[in-house]
């Protein structure tokens, strides 16, 4: 089956599909046919098969996570090509390669509005198919940040006999009331473009505008007000912001705000978006588990759990729920004023606590007890 890739996607020439004709029975009651993920990979998988590394990319990533978190990437740093098998793989229900709204549907058309609902569980029990499907029979570090951090937490609780530790980083145990009002301005912003037909536009005439206007309020959300006013702040004695604008007499900011806009539009699907925020809002992982203090007690690898100090969608307090509620977990706070993109902007300043915290994980076991939060400073120094 071919797969629709979205409005002018190219993949990567390092990108492979994995095709899964086994019906799969969706957590909300439906059943998906059969489903493809675009996946990536480095390294070797080992002779014993227990060397694998499972990255989790954020909302409108993509497999290319040596691209996008290309400071954790390379010889000696915290995912290495030469000791580890690294797998990163599309969500079900994107449109870089894995199967989702844009893609055909059985009956020759697309899925489009009639792609079925999706949960973080149904994208991670898609990515554990694919690890079996690799021969992977053990994984030393699953790792993701934002919505890959929510499908981490899951990745150890859908499947702990194989998963040795895990890296959860900027999200949390489920999506708060924040996050959904959030998710549901973009919704607004989507159905309020007359070309979005409640999700039935065909794919030569896309609700552009809308998808575009969500993509700018989502932006506005990762980043932090100092961040935003540091680059394009008002200057001294001047009637517009700092930073380039599309007109001498503009602010700069907007500029920025409609590239975004712009840029988006040319590279995701308006029906793909919605299925990704609507599997984000379902995010909870006491459902079904007897509560989220339940849940986490249950968890018993090794975590390190990672806050970015000026994130507003996922705030700090949110990590420290989930550093407080695992019984086997390390905190870590990077000192970043970039917001929520903070785990991906400044990556760098967590690689050395993620390299050092998976040489402390292989040695001690899941059953011994890391840091506590008085003794953050020194570990991070």
């Amino acid at each position: 089956m071919s797969e629709a890739r979205g409005p002018s996607i190219d993949l990567s020439p390092g990108t492979r599909l994995w095709r899964c004709e086994t019906p799969m029975a969706l957590e909300l009651g439906q059943t998906l046919p059969e489903y493809t993920l675009g996946y990536r990979s480095w390294g070797r998988l080992s002779a014993q098969r227990d060397n694998a590394v499972i990255v989790c990319h954020a909302l409108t990533g993509s497999a290319n996570a040596d691209e996008w978190w290309q400071p954790l990437f390379g010889a000696g740093k915290a995912i290495d090509p030469e000791r580890d098998f690294i797998v990163c793989s599309n969500a079900l229900g994107s449109c870089y390669g894995s199967t989702g709204p844009a893609s055909p549907h059985p009956d020759g058309g697309h899925w489009g509005a009639r792609f079925p609902k999706l949960t973080i569980r149904d994208q991670v029990r898609a990515q554990m198919a694919l690890a079996d499907a690799l021969g992977i029979r053990r994984i030393k570090l699953v790792i993701g940040g934002s919505m890959g951090g929510l499908q981490t937490l899951e990745w150890a609780l859908l499947d702990p006999k194989r998963v040795e530790s895990i890296a959860v980083i900027a999200a949390s145990a489920r999506h708060s009331a924040w996050c959904i009002s959030w998710s549901e301005a973009q919704r607004l912003s989507l159905r309020a473009d007359p070309k979005f037909r409640d999700g039935h536009y065909p794919l030569d005439d896309t609700p552009d505008a809308g998808l575009g206007a969500a993509r700018a309020i989502a932006m506005a959300t990762y980043r932090s007000p100092s961040s935003l006013d540091d680059r394009y702040g008002r200057a001294d004695g001047a009637t517009v912001f700092k930073g380039q604008a599309k007109r001498p007499d503009d602010f700069a900011v907007r500029g920025w705000m409609q590239h975004h806009a712009e840029n988006f539009v040319r590279r995701f699907d308006a029906n793909c978006y919605v299925a990704l925020i609507d599997a984000m809002d379902q995010h909870d992982v006491g459902r079904g588990r007897g509560g989220v203090g339940a849940a986490l007690a249950g968890l018993r690898q090794p975590a390190l759990i990672v806050a970015v100090s000026s994130d507003g969608l996922y705030p700090p307090s949110e990590q420290e729920l989930l550093y407080e509620s695992i019984p086997n977990a390390r905190y870590l706070q990077i000192d970043s004023a970039n917001g929520h993109d903070g785990f991906l902007i400044d990556a760098a300043a967590m690689e050395r606590s993620i390299a050092q915290f998976r040489g402390d994980a292989a040695h001690t076991g899941h059953e011994a007890r890391f840091i506590n939060a008085t003794e953050v400073a020194s570990y991070v120094g």
